[in-house]
């Protein structure tokens, strides 16, 4: 299992970016995937991205296509969200999470505590 610890969040005028950051510890070798998740108030968590921990493979929920963009560094062990062209829809705790053998949801099973993230209108 990993520990992962999320940061760069905040308030931002709409059309304005962020980027968050996760970074993991512990057992880092045996991650298959990272994500992004979120959650706004009243409503259910969403898949926003993934990318694998040792190849090129990216995903993307529709409503972030174009505007955020997921990458790693695993020298710092470390998936960062580039998130531009932010909209006040985009208002939500972020996690990342990490998957050890699968892409769905479900195959997530470690968490970070999230950062909020606000975009005004």
């Amino acid at each position: 299992q990993v520990q992962l610890v999320e940061s760069g969040g905040g308030l931002v005028q709409a059309g304005g970016s962020l980027r968050l950051s996760c970074t993991a510890s512990g057992r880092t070798f045996s991650i298959y995937t990272m994500g992004w998740f979120r959650q706004a108030p009243g409503k259910e968590r969403e898949f926003v991205a993934t990318i694998s921990w040792y190849g090129d493979n990216t995903y993307y929920a529709d409503s972030v296509k174009g505007r955020f963009t997921i990458s790693r560094d695993n020298a710092k062990n470390t998936v960062y969200l580039q998130m531009n062209s932010l909209k006040p829809e985009d208002t939500a705790v972020y996690h990342c999470a990490a998957s050890y053998y699968g892409v769905t949801a479900a195959d997530f099973r470690s968490w970070g505590q999230g950062t909020q993230v606000t975009v005004s209108s």
